[in-house]
């Protein structure tokens, strides 16, 4: 009897502990969702992903518009010996150098597209003052344009034409499949919760229906219409269910801890899981999955731009294994002049055009190495593309299987919860007036249990398979919308 009471104390503390406190907030899975979602470290890591690839595209975007800035030198003041060549004699001499040197300019810059050149225009004026014969020298470029192309080279201002904004937009279905990430975390931990709660309530249940079975048993065990191993095998089950109450207890804690730390709470709220029993009527097509994954997801533009950064690869060997050539042209007008005034009359008209080459001639096959190189590669991507897309049908079809299964499931796994506790509690009657052995209440009772804890884990799957098919295609099939979020804002 000692023994049984110490049983007692333990089960009634753990029983006051993890049941749902007063100030427990009360909470559905579409609101843990939610509040993870906004709350949590995860979400706040994708949002904090997002905005530095929307800087990114910003600066791919201010690349390709004009640039102007001011530039110049303040103070360059020089008093040194420089070693100079006379013209005449050929002879070399240190020459003494006292002077500093003012300027100040203006440039306007713009990278063209199409050719791979750059444009500027600019305009800069310079004061030399020299220190040693009290002279002043100006030099002004009122107004210079200029520009330098490269000839059969790598544009490389066409290819990130191409490759950036497939890279933001991947940016931004990447955003939302990471939240989409939260969602499926968040689903896990609410059921989490949702089953060691189930199972706590079970075994405290089974504890108080097996107490009270021993008491009965006990006062059978003295008429002698139950046998003694069958009472102390109903013992053993008591002290079994006593430990189950506080292991139960234990896990689900734990599984609050673990919500907890997903919603950015901290150990003193207690979150109580409100289960809705009640599924939507949706059932997966799976044309419409595959559509909706190839026009949503950021599967189909990985891809894509994988194949653009091979194909470049391959433009930028070859354009290094042959002739390159560079056209440097400006025009213009200059002067100097000793006074500020004199170098803004008269002005000199200035022209400067020339054409850099390199023509390799032997180099041991070197470029054409990397040409086959890159062409290799090349072909790897387009197998590995191939293959990912074939794979990526197939997993889109099993994720709709097992969707449309799972709904079956929930429905066959609520009955057979309700039917093995109906069962259980029958038996439990039977053992009650005497025509049940222990043997067949434990059986009962395990059916009961495990129905229980199926019937929650298929209700989890169910929701799992959903949100993951969600995630597969960006799309929301409750609603029949293409899931959205204002990008704008979130970069404000």
């Amino acid at each position: 009897m000692k023994r049984r009471l110490i049983i007692i104390e333990v089960v009634a503390f753990a029983c006051a502990l993890a049941g749902a406190p007063a100030g427990a907030q009360p909470m559905t899975l579409e609101e843990v969702i939610g509040e993870a979602r906004t709350q949590s470290v995860q979400a706040l890591q994708a949002r904090a992903a997002f905005v530095s690839d929307y800087w990114a595209w910003r600066s791919y975007q201010a690349s390709r518009l004009p640039s102007l800035s001011l530039y110049g030198t303040l103070g360059s003041f020089d008093r040194s010996l420089r070693l100079l060549q006379d013209p005449q004699s050929g002879e070399l001499l240190y020459t003494s150098n006292y002077n500093m040197e003012n300027s100040i300019g203006l440039r306007a810059r713009q990278n063209i597209t199409f050719t791979g050149g750059t444009l500027q225009l600019y305009t800069d004026l310079t004061r030399i003052d020299q220190f040693r014969s009290g002279g002043t020298t100006w030099y002004a470029q009122p107004v210079t344009l200029s520009y330098s192309q490269p000839l059969f080279a790598y544009n490389r201002f066409k290819w990130d034409k191409l490759i950036s904004p497939k890279q933001y937009e991947k940016a931004k279905r990447t955003y939302l499949e990471s939240m989409e990430d939260v969602t499926l975390r968040a689903v896990d931990r609410f059921f989490g919760v949702m089953e060691a709660q189930k199972l706590y309530d079970v075994s405290r249940t089974n504890y108080d229906n097996t107490s009270r079975l021993l008491d009965i048993a006990r006062e059978r065990l003295s008429l002698g219409s139950v046998k003694r191993d069958e009472f102390l095998q109903l013992e053993l089950r008591m002290l079994s269910d006593s430990i189950a109450v506080n292991e139960n207890y234990v896990a689900l804690r734990e599984a609050r801890m673990q919500l907890n730390s997903l919603l950015g709470l901290d150990e003193t709220r207690e979150v109580q899981t409100i289960l809705e029993e009640d599924l939507p009527p949706v059932m997966m097509d799976y044309d419409l999955v595959l559509r909706k994954a190839s026009e949503n997801s950021s599967f189909h533009l990985t891809n894509d731009i994988n194949l653009l950064n091979a194909d470049a690869a391959i433009a930028q060997a070859k354009a290094e294994r042959g002739i390159t050539m560079q056209l440097n042209a400006r025009f213009g007008l200059s002067k100097t002049a000793p006074e500020l005034q004199g170098v803004y009359r008269d002005l000199l008209n200035q022209e400067v055009v020339g054409l850099t080459f390199t023509v390799p001639i032997l180099d041991w096959g070197e470029g054409r190495g990397r040409v086959k190189k890159a062409e290799a590669a090349a072909e790897v991507v387009k197998a590995q593309v191939a293959q990912a897309e074939n794979d990526k049908r197939i997993s889109l079809y099993t994720a709709v299987g097992q969707f449309n299964n799972q709904r079956q499931l929930c429905d066959v796994s609520r009955r057979a919860a309700a039917i093995a506790l109906e069962r259980y509690e029958l038996v439990m009657d039977k053992f009650r007036s005497g025509s049940a052995s222990v043997t067949d209440l434990n059986t009962a009772r395990t059916e009961s249990d495990n129905a229980t804890q199926k019937y929650v884990r298929d209700i989890a799957s169910f929701w799992s398979y959903y949100y993951t098919l969600r995630k597969l295609t960006l799309y929301d099939f409750l609603s029949g919308d293409d899931l959205e979020v204002d990008y704008e804002e979130m970069t404000q």
